[in-house]
């Protein structure tokens, strides 16, 4: 077996298989915007989702529904400008692929050619097989995603763990095992027991990253907003912050405040 490489110029689907083959972890994180990429990319991280959560931490919404076909691809556009070695991944939004696969490729084809990206991630198993299939036709990678899944919020009611009863877990099982058959080239494992987490990956091939799914999976992805702390009001069992960018954008934002109407701000040295 030949040695994989220790580090990679530029990331690629292929990579990611080279990864879990030699059982080097996979890191993922999010970007929506030019700036925050430049800095996620620069650091050295394999992957960048640009996600369907710009729903929740960039526009405010309660939850990822409403976010539309044309902001997914504003952001994706945004976030590629920025990146020299990540593999970034778009999420497909809610409402473009479920139920008609045609429309399906239609918005993957949009969110290639528009953004740049480098593949789509889709939420679902079996029911959305048809639109899986008509897209990897065309070429284009697809990373899934099962547990839970926040476009199905309304039909689950509750963010809670996912696949704890046996009949739920089999499904889950099954629909990872299908996925990879019809040729997803990863697949995200969304707040689900760690004991099923572990052994999803041991049972497939194609890496699976986790998220609130523990430590017996390829690799890790969280939501840049929540890892950095600037999102401080939400706080899952499976998120560790790095920082509090919370208190110190504040502290940051109150200095300018007082600096400004004290007159110490600008100073001889800022003013031409």
């Amino acid at each position: 077996m030949s040695i994989a490489p220790k580090e990679y110029k530029r990331v690629t689907v292929k990579s990611l298989s080279e990864m879990k083959a030699h059982a080097k972890k996979i890191a993922m994180l999010t970007a929506y915007d030019y700036t925050m990429a430049k800095i996620v990319d620069g650091s050295g991280i394999d992957v960048i989702l640009v996600g369907d959560s710009a729903s929740n931490v960039m526009a405010g919404h309660e939850t990822t529904l409403p976010l539309t076909l044309d902001q997914m691809i504003y952001h994706a556009s945004s976030v590629i400008r920025a990146i020299k070695r990540a593999l970034v991944v778009v999420d497909l939004p809610f409402g473009t692929y479920q139920g008609n696969s045609k429309s399906a490729l239609a918005s993957a084809i949009r969110i290639m050619k528009e953004s740049g990206g480098h593949a789509v991630k889709m939420e679902g198993g079996s029911e959305i097989k048809e639109s899986i299939v008509r897209i990897l036709s065309a070429g284009i990678p697809i990373m899934g995603h099962l547990g839970l899944t926040p476009q199905s919020i309304y039909k689950f009611g509750t963010y809670t763990v996912r696949a704890k009863e046996e009949e739920e877990a089999q499904k889950l099982k099954e629909d990872a095992k299908l996925l990879e058959k019809l040729g997803c080239f990863a697949l995200v494992l969304e707040k689900i027991p760690a004991k099923l987490a572990e052994e999803v990956a041991k049972d497939l091939t194609i890496p699976v990253i986790g998220i609130g799914a523990g430590g017996g999976v390829d690799g890790q992805v969280l939501v840049t907003h929540d890892m950095l702390g600037m999102t401080h009001e939400f706080h899952p069992r499976f998120l560790r912050r790095y920082l509090d960018l919370y208190t110190e954008m504040s502290d940051a934002f109150e200095r300018y405040i007082e600096d400004v109407k004290s007159g110490d701000f600008p100073n001889e040295k800022e003013q031409y």
